[in-house]
């Protein structure tokens, strides 16, 4: 995956946490720089980002709007987990309410019976 969700040691302890979030990394695990395209062509000041190892380079490359719809999606998959797994604990909960109410119900029909 493209986007860190760890902190990196002391050093980072001055940026928010959602400045680390929306970090890119390589595959070094290094921050990737966004750059833009300087030459001439179809993707002249198109913004990408890439390894900053030079000229030893990981090969990490993602353009950056691909990495903004990436990021997108998985903020959209996020949210629907979190909407699932607040409906599981919901349904939990209304489970457990019913059951004690059939308890209820058990007693207050015993109690009828004897009257």
């Amino acid at each position: 995956m493209a986007t860190s969700h760890e902190s990196s040691g002391n050093s980072s302890r001055s940026r928010s946490r959602s400045d680390q979030q929306c970090q890119v990394m390589c595959y070094h695990g290094e921050i990737a720089p966004l750059r833009e395209v300087k030459y001439n062509g179809p993707t002249y000041g198109k913004k990408f980002y890439g390894c900053s190892y030079r000229p030893r380079t990981c090969g990490y490359f993602k353009w950056a709007d691909e990495v903004h719809e990436i990021r997108d999606l998985q903020m959209r998959l996020l949210e629907e987990d979190t909407e699932i797994a607040e409906l599981e604990m919901e349904k939990g909960f209304l489970e457990d309410k019913i059951k004690r109410l059939k308890e209820t119900k058990l007693k207050l029909d015993d109690v009828v019976e004897e009257l």
